[in-house]
């Protein structure tokens, strides 16, 4: 579709800072208001596994390339410098609010924690949190906007330091069970499901080689390690993901984070002998092989993956706009 008849949605000056307006996209574009403003915006996050809505205690049908039943144990991820992105293709970064349990502004750097687990049923509260966290709060210039760019992962000035030192860290950045330990960083993303028949004899029928299947997503190859003194210099693989959603309003979408979609050619009920439950961003680990795909972050099988986004994530098929 031609970039100039996208539906596009005005931020005014005109409206409360709470309002976002919506107008329809025709033919023409709405005059360019980026100078009066800002404007408040609310990006929405919401769980599905297809048409499913996720939820701890919740069984989950229909997962992996075997239609897998499974029980969410845990759903965080990491949002960085999100931004909106204009009719004539400009993208306008959202400024975060003052920084706290969710969100982190250092210099350009914006991270916006998503938490969409409770601590409940299959969700470990040893590890997890009653708190939720849906929405990424913040403002933009009034403008003319038809979409959204985002950043699954944490940047990397921000990424590498000793989670458990309130001195460089600051929340949320210091949360334990996102700390990438082994690779000085943070998991970007830690989804996880769980076998419902995990607590059963051992050569039950249906029962999954391991009781979870893990996304843990981070970057791998790092030389350094805070959490030994020395600073990480670079990572062979970032693995941060980017995508953007072309047709995307706040004011009446949400976005979803599709488990199934994520899993769709993956058997979360098997194994491969000697590498990690899942895949934990292992680079030559075969049940990464389509979790990546699915992701569009280059990943190979002989461990040479650049862990670069695969043209900008246009490929991905894990976050999708929906309807509230």
């Amino acid at each position: 579709m031609p970039l100039l008849q996208r539906p596009a949605f005005t931020f005014t000056a005109l409206a409360l800072a709470s309002t976002l307006a919506a107008c329809g996209g025709g033919g023409s574009e709405a005059p360019d208001t980026s100078t009066a403003g800002p404007q408040t915006v609310q990006i929405q996050f919401a769980a599905v596994a297809g048409s499913q809505a996720v939820g701890c205690g919740t069984p989950l049908t229909g997962l992996g390339s075997t239609g897998a039943t499974a029980q969410l144990r845990d759903l965080r991820f990491y949002i960085a410098n999100a931004a909106l992105v204009r009719a004539d293709g400009v993208e306008v970064p959202v400024t975060l609010g003052a920084n706290d349990a969710w969100n982190l502004t250092v210099g350009q750097d914006r991270v916006t924690l998503i938490d969409l687990e409770n601590a409940t049923g299959a969700c470990p509260s040893a590890t997890g949190t009653a708190g939720t966290n849906a929405v990424l709060k913040g403002q933009v210039p009034a403008g003319n906007y038809t979409g959204v760019k985002l950043s699954l992962g944490v940047p990397f000035a921000l990424n590498h330091s000793d989670w458990a030192n309130p001195a460089t860290t600051s929340a949320p950045l210091d949360i334990q069970a996102l700390a990438w330990s082994w690779q000085g960083g943070r998991k970007f993303a830690k989804i996880e499901v769980t076998d419902p028949l995990a607590a059963s004899p051992v050569g039950t029928p249906g029962k999954w080689s391991a009781s979870t299947f893990n996304v843990h997503l981070g970057s791998t190859g790092c030389v350094g390690n805070p959490a030994t003194g020395t600073q990480v210099s670079g990572c062979a693989a970032p693995n941060r993901m980017e995508f953007t959603l072309p047709q995307f309003n706040p004011a009446t979408q949400k976005i979803a984070v599709d488990l199934q979609a994520l899993l769709a050619s993956t058997d979360i009920t098997a194994n491969t002998t000697g590498t990690a439950a899942g895949c934990m961003s292992g680079g030559t680990d075969p049940e990464c092989l389509n979790v990546f795909k699915a992701l569009a972050i280059d990943w190979q099988a002989d461990g040479k993956g650049t862990g670069l986004p695969v043209q900008g994530g246009a490929s991905q098929t894990v976050f999708r706009a929906v309807a509230p």
